[in-house]
């Protein structure tokens, strides 16, 4: 049988620099909160079967959104932990029964509302057949500074080479689950993948695929999501 996809979304923490009264993924965005645009962008695709949707175990907000226009294709599981890595690997564990070790799940940020179906179609083509799984990521094109204890600028990092990680990032559930198991706090999914001796593909990703971090880029995302709808 040939490997099936799915998405999943960690979206269990509280945003604490996004400065809000409600966690970040909540926080709306053309009248609909952020996590309901990552989810419907990764649903864009025919092939992810469901989108799961990782959870702190006492959200109240997922339910009072209106999310019937997925049917059965987003799942929220309530297993949600402190980190990035532990969200995500509890819900690698949590849909063990549902997934195979070979399936492939790309893991997407709750924060990122603005995937484009054409970037994740070239994500998907690129690596279905790849011994490994990648990432979306862009070349970075700003200079880069390394900082001094007293806030100078201590030298100028080359960028030669230097990519900026995005999502999705897309890889099996057995080798994702193993090398989340046994990483310690990462902050992508790729670091704890590399960490286990394996090298990751990169797949040019989109400058419109950024993540909101800043009250002020809401803006932004609202913008190129509208454009979107008006099309």
């Amino acid at each position: 049988m040939p490997a099936r996809l799915f998405g999943l979304i960690p979206a269990a923490g509280s945003g604490a620099r996004f400065g809000s009264s409600v966690p970040k993924q909540y926080a709306e965005i053309a009248g609909r909160p952020m996590l309901f645009h990552a989810v419907r962008a990764l649903a864009a695709h025919p092939a992810i079967e469901v989108v799961f949707v990782v959870l702190a175990i006492d959200d109240r907000r997922y339910a009072q959104v209106d999310w019937s226009v997925f049917g059965e294709r987003v799942a929220p599981l309530f297993c949600g932990g402190p980190t990035r890595r532990a969200s995500v690997h509890n819900g690698l564990i949590a849909i063990a029964d549902t997934v195979d070790p070979d399936d492939w799940v790309l893991v997407h940020d709750a924060a990122r509302p603005c995937l484009d179906t054409e970037t994740l179609a070239r994500l998907i083509e690129a690596l279905e057949s790849d011994p490994v799984g990648g990432i979306l990521a862009v070349p970075v094109a700003d200079t880069l500074k390394r900082a001094g204890e007293d806030g100078r600028i201590a030298r100028t990092e080359p960028r030669e080479g230097l990519w900026q990680a995005q999502t999705p990032q897309m890889f099996r559930h057995g080798v994702l689950a193993h090398a989340l198991g046994a990483a310690g706090d990462v902050t992508d999914e790729a670091a704890a993948v590399e960490a286990i001796g394996l090298a990751p593909r990169l797949v040019p990703g989109s400058a419109r695929n950024l993540k909101v971090t800043y009250p002020e880029e809401m803006a932004v995302a609202a913008a190129l999501i509208g454009g979107e709808e008006g099309q």
